[in-house]
């Protein structure tokens, strides 16, 4: 696949302006000559070095060289309608994930894309590819039903060919050839790419036919949906994993997508359920919810709190949901998948809770006159980030019970309370005595102290104590005026 189908770089002509054309010629050259398994493999350590925020200009000049070598011309030099590689994946594009995370059941890497599209080229199917290729090309000339023919064209012999290939019906050279084009975990995705190819048409009609947002997947919702997966060819055990994904692209709570697999049982028992080919909507279901607690814990890790309350309440909602619509067994893999999900979830969030706390002492804590050098500052940035530590306290006591951390949050959040009602009236109460330098440190204190108590209390305490710091304020210089 041409790469810039799927990641586009931006121009890095002035950053490279000083480089002759004899040295882009010649590292074009040299790029040109590695065998297409290399040229693969630089492209994902330069995207991989590129999310890293590691040598962007010189990654992002060699990525670029690298895409048009394997566009195998100059794309500057001849405008197009769309690139060739995205039209011929388009029916791809609902189950592709991003990253090197191994992909579920109904999902497929885009990162496969660009070796299979690089292989059709070259050998696959190059004349097919070059029949789309050209086909696409002019944006002012561009034949719109002539570019859909074409692609479904190559979709079909890119499925036939990979399908031969798997059942080892074409030449040992070719199969090798295959293998060359990318590392195994590519390979693997190759059926799925294939049968989705194949089944283009089911894909679409299944697609006509669903509701395009399911706020609530209740019996008519249930009934609407198994009637448009009631298609013979949907129903293999390959794509079936694919159309409920496009049923959950649907759903606004995405565990629901197990309802389907209960109906078709006709029971919540989970031996029944699991017998029925729709037990993979389970194995679904438990997939994402692992994948997001993941990726909460690695939000929790780098201190990114902005999604973490909606993240908890699709946790919560999906193991609750679980739970309570399945009739699951704590020695089962289901069972033991939800509870290792739930465990992950707590160990990842226990820690972060007790943390807080030592987070908040030292910037409340008074201070003997002393020992506030002159000048004394709190970091704006450290002071934000409590505050969304509170915050995160907060959330979790929320959803506390399903996920298992509940004495912990509640003990925590009790603890805040307290520690931060005492040490605000405190510091407020220091504001009367307090001069010069003192001062000035005291007031940030107390408003640091407020801003926690607007997530502990409420608006209206913190609002209460913001005035009773003004008046202590104004008392004091009132009451040096006075004498």
């Amino acid at each position: 696949m041409a790469p810039d189908a799927f990641c586009r770089p931006r121009d890095h002509s002035v950053q490279f302006g000083r480089m002759s054309q004899t040295s882009t010629e010649r590292l074009r050259d040299y790029l040109a000559q590695l065998p297409p398994q290399s040229q693969a493999l630089l492209m994902r350590e330069f995207e991989r070095a590129i999310e890293r925020g590691e040598d962007t200009t010189v990654a992002t000049f060699v990525l670029e060289q690298l895409r048009k070598i394997v566009r195998g011309t100059d794309e500057a030099a001849r405008p197009r309608t769309e690139d060739p590689a995205r039209i011929l994946f388009h029916p791809l594009e609902p189950f592709l994930i991003d990253g090197s995370a191994s992909p579920r059941p109904g999902q497929i890497r885009r990162a496969s894309l660009q070796p299979v599209w690089q292989w059709l080229v070259r050998e696959g199917a190059p004349e097919q590819a070059r029949e789309l290729d050209q086909a696409s090309r002019d944006i002012a000339t561009g034949n719109s039903s002539r570019i859909e023919l074409t692609a479904r064209k190559l979709q079909l012999a890119t499925a036939e060919t990979i399908f031969k290939i798997a059942t080892h019906q074409e030449s040992s050279g070719q199969r090798r050839a295959l293998s060359r084009i990318g590392p195994p975990d590519m390979i693997e995705d190759l059926i799925a790419i294939a049968s989705v190819l194949q089944a283009r048409e089911a894909f679409d009609t299944l697609d006509s036919r669903l509701p395009s947002h399911l706020r609530i997947f209740g019996e008519p919702q249930i009934l609407t949906a198994t009637s448009a997966l009631n298609v013979p060819s949907l129903q293999t055990p390959q794509l079936l994993p694919f159309a409920l994904s496009l049923v959950m692209r649907r759903l606004t709570a995405p565990w629901q997508i197990i309802r389907l697999a209960v109906r078709m049982a006709a029971s919540d028992d989970e031996l029944r359920v699991a017998a029925t080919p729709f037990g993979i909507a389970v194995t679904i279901a438990l997939h994402d919810l692992s994948r997001l607690a993941a990726g909460l814990r690695a939000d929790i890790r780098r201190g990114h709190f902005d999604n973490v309350a909606e993240h908890l309440k699709m946790l919560h909602d999906g193991v609750r949901g679980l739970r309570t619509e399945l009739d699951l067994r704590n020695d089962s893999a289901w069972g033991r998948q939800l509870a290792s999900i739930r465990a992950d979830i707590s160990n990842a969030l226990q820690s972060e809770i007790e943390s807080v706390p030592g987070r908040v002492r030292p910037l409340l804590r008074q201070r003997a006159d002393k020992d506030i050098p002159a000048g004394a500052q709190l970091d704006a940035s450290e002071i934000d980030e409590i505050v969304a530590l509170i915050d995160f306290v907060a959330v979790c006591r929320t959803y506390a019970g399903e996920l298992a951390i509940n004495e912990v949050t509640l003990r925590t959040f009790s603890d805040l309370q307290h520690y931060v009602e005492q040490s605000t009236e405190a510091l407020v109460q220091s504001l009367r005595t307090s001069e010069g330098k003192n001062r000035a440190y005291r007031q940030l204190q107390v408003g640091a102290a407020i801003r926690f108590c607007n997530v502990l209390f409420g608006p209206d305490y913190a609002s209460l104590m913001g005035r009773a710091a003004e008046n202590a304020m104004t008392g004091e210089r009132k009451s040096s005026r006075a004498g």
